[in-house]
């Protein structure tokens, strides 16, 4: 009996170490799916593959060779495939803190969404990055420090074309906008088309090397994107962005009523927020005092 429980045992737990190699390699061919890793890694299992088959045929030369250069060849991975391997740390770094949710505020959420909006509406490119758990510190270090709280007219302000911190990214620290015309990596990713600008490149970049969220206005379509994890989702409406805003920091965003905007007549049109608000207020206001004044 106690040799059948130390046999089923021992079975039990190579079912387990079977089952969790097979995860691991599930999720590393999942991670460099798509991924400029892809082709390195064929380009790897071939040398690896011939490298065998020199050790098998008795070529001495090469395995001379290879028994002198293998001790190096950890280090030759790091190297080459450290944005990969930070994207996995940081993915189960995020998994792991999982129950701590994010650190935005709600509205903050309708700040970003109501300002994508309005960029859309006027077709203003922007570039708006959130950070989460991984911090921003290199990149809010490249632009120019604001530190000031988030709110929707700071971000129409800054981000309108004629501000001079229109170009770049801004970055936002939980409910304060830490910086604007911040730098960001581009994705070096050969899959992406050819039809994606710099800014589109930039939010699929500072996602790949971050957990954080990008989204991104297209300038000449005015179509809302939001970049996660590498990947990018276009062609959002503001709605939808704001489910997946809510979804992504794992907070619930009550829905609220977007301004419709005109096209503006001028630079400064675009940038004043506050009348875009309460433009529909303003209107009611407009027509009770014209009744009031209305001679009988």
């Amino acid at each position: 009996m106690t040799q059948l429980m130390g046999s089923w045992s021992r079975v039990s737990f190579t079912i387990l170490d079977i089952l969790l190699v097979a995860v691991i390699i599930y999720e590393v061919l999942v991670m460099i799916r798509g991924t400029r890793a892809a082709p390195m890694l064929a380009g790897l299992a071939a040398v690896a593959v011939a490298f065998y088959l020199a050790r098998i045929g008795e070529l001495v030369t090469l395995n001379w060779l290879v028994s002198h250069l293998l001790p190096y060849v950890v280090f030759a991975l790091i190297v080459v495939f450290q944005s990969e391997i930070r994207h996995v740390l940081s993915d189960v770094g995020r998994r792991v803190s999982f129950l701590r949710g994010s650190t935005v505020e709600g509205d903050s959420y309708d700040d970003i969404v109501l300002a994508a909006n309005l960029f859309s509406q006027h077709q203003t490119g922007a570039l708006i990055v959130i950070e989460r758990e991984i911090g921003l510190r290199t990149y809010i270090e490249s632009g120019v420090p604001m530190d000031a709280r988030l709110s929707y007219d700071l971000l129409a302000t800054i981000l309108r074309p004629s501000a001079p911190l229109h170009d770049g990214a801004v970055i936002i620290q939980k409910d304060r906008l830490a910086a604007a015309a911040c730098f960001l990596p581009l994705s070096m990713n050969p899959v992406l088309s050819t039809q994606m600008g710099t800014r589109h490149r930039a939010a699929i970049g500072i996602t790949e090397e971050t957990d954080a969220i990008a989204v991104v206005v297209s300038e000449e379509s005015g179509a809302i994107s939001m970049a996660v994890g590498g990947k990018i989702e276009r062609d959002l409406t503001a709605e939808q962005l704001r489910g997946r805003l809510s979804g992504e920091l794992r907070r619930y965003m009550a829905p609220v009523a977007l301004p419709t905007v005109g096209p503006p007549t001028d630079d400064s049109d675009a940038g004043e927020g506050s009348a875009l608000r309460a433009s529909v207020q303003m209107g009611a206001d407009e027509e009770a005092d014209a009744e009031t004044e209305r001679p009988l």
